[in-house]
């Protein structure tokens, strides 16, 4: 399948959409420092591309099978003001590109949606905003289904986000969730918002990517802060054992607050190549960024605002399998 790559970062979904065997024919990222990973990570030469969503018209954008974003979370997260969905600056971007694809006529809009977000999306505002995505989708076409998937499933980093994929219909596309092995579900549950949570480690068509599932833990051994230090904030001085998983990857803006872990008794913070690993990342893609003349500070923020590589490549394999079954 062609997709194309909005709200781009440093190509998370590009790498693990690439990996199932799909092709990029667009993206589209505006800050300078992703733009310059973006393009130093992949081969983009004579791809379109373009800086700011909100400029864009529809007539220029590359027809495409599917249309990849995780739109700006910093109203909806747990870590951030929660505004919300639809009154949130940022987040409310999400309407930019429902407004794009409005724009098409129906037999120019993709097939499929593949969204990210955080889990909170779920439940802030009372679950409405979850609601007026879910209306808004309809109404410009597409049915929906979503999980919640954390990373620990595939890396050693726990951060549970929704992944939800839009069904253009009339264009017999097939379900992609749950993720099954054989004619059964893998070990899921229903949460309280009663949504299914998948855990995926033996699941079909995963590949090297996907290590044996087995419960996941974060496991802190200790604590370097003070009522004096790190601003009084302890969950910045936390130290985590190496045989553990780590906590969420954040922006890590300022500095500092990387994650720490205990190394032959020495306290250190974790590495940005060790960062970017933990999001599913190559070696060779953190080495063409840190090449590129990105600072550690920026290579820090471009792995904690990603998606998990091996996470979209799973579902980016669904999807394959989905599309071939219906031509």
């Amino acid at each position: 399948m062609k997709f194309i790559d909005l709200f781009a970062g440093i190509g998370g979904f590009h790498l693990g959409m690439e990996q199932a065997g799909h092709e990029c024919v667009g993206w589209v990222e505006w800050d300078k420092f992703a733009r310059k990973s973006y393009q130093a990570i992949h081969d983009v030469k004579g791809v379109w591309n373009a800086s700011d969503i909100r400029t864009v018209r529809s007539t220029e954008i590359p027809r495409a099978d599917c249309w990849c974003f995780g739109f700006p979370c910093q109203d909806i997260s747990v870590a951030g003001r929660q505004k919300g969905f639809t009154s949130g600056k940022r987040s409310s971007l999400f309407f930019t590109v429902t407004g794009l694809i409005r724009d098409l006529e129906e037999k120019d809009r993709p097939s499929y949606l593949l969204i990210e977000n955080v889990k909170n999306l779920l439940s802030i505002n009372g679950g409405f905003d979850f609601l007026k995505l879910q209306v808004e989708l309809d109404e410009i076409g597409y049915d929906v289904e979503w999980e919640v998937l954390d990373s620990a499933q595939v890396v050693p980093q726990h951060r549970e986000r929704i992944f939800i994929v839009g069904h253009l219909r009339g264009q017999s596309t097939r379900k992609v969730f749950p993720i099954v092995k054989g004619n059964r579900e893998v070990d899921s549950r229903t949460d309280s918002t009663n949504t299914l949570t998948t855990r995926y480690g033996e699941a079909q068509g995963a590949g090297s990517y996907i290590a044996e599932s087995k419960p996941s833990q974060v496991r802190q051994i200790g604590n370097i802060s003070s009522s004096n230090s790190f601003g009084g904030n302890p969950q910045i001085g936390r130290v985590y054992d190496l045989e553990g998983i780590s906590p969420t990857l954040s922006t890590m803006q300022g500095g500092g607050q990387e994650p720490k872990v205990l190394v032959n008794l020495q306290v250190r913070k974790l590495t940005p190549r060790e960062c970017w690993r933990l999001q599913g990342f190559p070696d060779w893609a953190f080495d063409r960024a840190k090449n590129a003349g990105l600072s550690d500070s920026q290579l820090y923020k471009q792995a904690g605002n990603s998606v998990t590589v091996p996470v979209v490549r799973l579902i980016a394999e669904r999807m394959a399998l989905a599309n071939e079954a219906r031509r």
